[in-house]
């Protein structure tokens, strides 16, 4: 068996590789799905030098190699049709329950190792603490991570809502608690690798629950990145428990991803990660800390109107937000702007980085619809060109252009970066209704001269929005 060790090096070796690339091409929209490619070859070669490490030392019986590839054969199945089946609106959703399946998975590891050890103790006392330590870790985030993705994901689907107990104080009095406990199971489990075990997987469970549970939709692509970067936290430790060098680096690297995200996230929102864990609901405090009111000066227009500004313009700015995913309207929207396009007039996309409901939604939803991605602009980049733009249609976003967030010091989005969309010279706001946005906070940009509502489904408007652009002849002579 002395062949397996430098096979098995080559494996883990050309896997980092392969997740490096993996990783690095996911940045850009282009690469993305080729990307998504080399980081799933990568995992299966890992899982390959894994079960290749264990028949060179403790041997694999048939058994478990059926029940090995059932498993595998199940999982893909799940995965393939999940990939195939879910809409683009449940993205956020099924990104929460994949960095859950993530935390289980490590759990689950860890927990095999401890209940059934392999060790001879040949490791000695310092091999055997650190062994320990890492079944402790492992344990302890990775069911924070799964039992707090299942609540944000019952959350964003609906299925859940916040409990007015979790916006008191006594919900950190219930974390700590469940803290405490998971210490004190830990400080067991290190001692002997028994005892405690699942005392830190019950408490863990809860506290992720406790964490997660108060935390309101406004927060949720911070809350999503952070799972993330939790669940490979959890497999970094699960690493050291199977002694995978390649898991540690795949779950190193997904860690600090997840974090430097949910930093970007947190500076997007001009909130704190402190205040956001332990802050409650965002909407919650609305009213009381300011940003209410009444409107009192809406204007509404119909599509055929919007369509006559659209066709006098030269530039075109559009803001997509969740209304646009929620309506499935990305491919309508890209007919139009192929209209618009051939008119020659200039269409660009503002991207704020907390549009919709987790990190890059807006990206992926518009890339599915075929959108440039040269066309996609961020937040920094943008907000000077407002001023020269002729219209601006913003889809479903609310709190990104709520010009309260520079304006308003009482307002719990004063400071927060947002799309200066109230410079261009006409804004037209698409919309089912005057419901707030996540946060709960009357938006003042509605109430401006300049500010058009077009009441309806994102789908429906931007269809009629069409029809009326080529009853005009609009892009028709391109």
């Amino acid at each position: 068996m002395t062949f397996i060790a430098p096979i098995k090096f080559a494996i883990d070796l050309l896997a980092v590789l392969l997740l490096a690339l993996g990783i690095k091409g996911l940045s850009k929209v282009r690469s993305a799905r080729e990307a998504n490619r080399l980081a799933g070859i990568a995992m299966m070669l890992a899982a390959f030098g894994v079960l290749l490490n264990s028949q060179g030392t403790i041997g694999i019986s048939i058994n478990s190699w059926i029940w090995i590839i059932c498993g595998t054969l199940i999982g893909g199945l799940l995965g393939a049709l999940t990939a195939k089946r879910v809409p683009m609106t449940a993205m956020p959703e099924i990104v929460a329950l994949f960095n859950g399946c993530g935390g289980m998975s490590s759990l689950l590891v860890a927990l095999g190792v401890a209940l059934f050890p392999s060790s001879d103790g040949s490791d000695g006392f310092v091999g055997e603490l650190i062994r320990n330590f890492s079944i402790v870790v492992s344990l302890f985030v990775g069911a924070i991570t799964f039992s707090g993705s299942i609540v944000a994901m019952a959350k964003l689907q609906g299925w859940l809502s916040t409990p007015s107990w979790t916006q008191s104080k006594a919900r950190h009095f219930f974390n700590i608690f469940c803290a405490v406990l998971a210490l004190i199971g830990g400080i067991y489990l290190s001692i002997d690798g028994q005892n405690g075990l699942f005392l830190i997987v019950i408490a863990s469970s809860l506290l992720g629950i406790g964490v997660t549970l108060p935390i309101g939709g406004a927060d949720m692509p911070v809350v999503i990145s952070l799972l993330n970067s939790y669940s490979g936290v959890a497999a970094a430790a699960a690493g050291f428990v199977v002694g995978s060098q390649l898991l540690i680096v795949a779950g190193a690297m997904v860690g600090a991803a997840g974090l430097i995200l949910t930093q970007v996230m947190c500076d997007g929102m001009n909130r704190s990660l402190v205040s956001v864990l332990f802050g409650g609901a965002l909407g919650s405090s609305s009213v009381a800390s300011g940003g209410g009111g009444e409107y009192t000066n809406i204007t509404s227009c119909s599509p055929e109107e919007c369509a006559l500004s659209l066709e006098a313009a030269e530039r075109v700015v559009i803001v997509p937000g969740y209304g646009l995913a929620v309506a499935q309207a990305q491919h309508t929207l890209r007919e139009v702007t192929r209209v618009l396009e051939n008119a020659e007039i200039e269409v660009t996309y503002a991207i704020h980085p907390v549009a919709g409901r987790m990190p890059g939604h807006m990206n992926v939803l518009l890339a599915e619809a075929d959108v440039p991605y040269e066309q996609l602009k961020e937040m920094d980049v943008i907000n000077p060109e407002f001023p020269a733009t002729d219209v601006v249609l913003v889809l479903g976003a609310n709190d990104v252009v709520n010009p309260q967030a520079k304006t308003d010091q009482s307002s719990p989005l004063y400071g927060m970066p947002v799309l200066d969309v109230q410079e261009a010279r006409t804004v037209f706001v698409v919309k089912r209704g005057m419901s707030a946005g996540y946060s709960g906070i009357k938006n003042d940009l509605f109430d401006l001269p300049n500010t058009s509502m077009v009441f309806g489904d994102a789908k429906k408007v931007l269809g009629d929005l069409l029809l009326e652009l080529k009853d005009l002849g609009v892009g028709s002579k391109g």
